[in-house]
């Protein structure tokens, strides 16, 4: 199981390299959709279904976003390629918290936006990629 930021980095870019050999990552997060971390992990197993795992990358020319194992966190599939300038407008209720961060995104098929959570580990990244997306300073 890869823990190790720079280790989990390096997969997501092989992913990418595998679906488009052009393309290069320029900063990758990793999410967790869904309710409240905290509150799901109260909940334990069951709450952990409500939970799904995602990798989100900025790429020289979308905005990739590969499902992501509960087992290995290794990327899996690719759930969403979007162009960036579609991506920034689709972003809304950025929290920025100790432990864990948040923001919705207005995932296409789905009626609502959806919340990411964000490890402070990835915070970072997090502000580099909606600054990015968004054209705001994120803090």
């Amino acid at each position: 199981m890869a823990i190790k930021k720079a280790t989990i980095q390096q997969q997501v870019a092989q992913a990418l390299a595998q679906v488009n050999p052009a393309d290069r990552p320029v900063v990758t997060i990793q999410a967790i959709a869904g309710p409240s971390v905290w509150l799901m992990s109260m909940l334990g197993l069951i709450g952990q279904a409500f939970l799904t795992y995602y990798f989100i990358t900025l790429t020289e020319q979308a905005v990739v976003v590969h499902k992501a194992s509960r087992w290995s966190n290794r990327p899996q599939e690719v759930a969403f390629a979007l162009p960036p300038a579609q991506v920034g407008a689709m972003i809304s209720d950025v929290r920025r918290n100790t432990l864990w961060s948040s923001f919705r995104v207005l995932l296409p098929g789905q009626p609502k936006p959806t919340r990411m959570n964000v490890h402070r580990i990835w915070r970072g990244e997090m502000d580099h990629l909606l600054g990015l997306l968004t054209g705001q300073r994120v803090h």
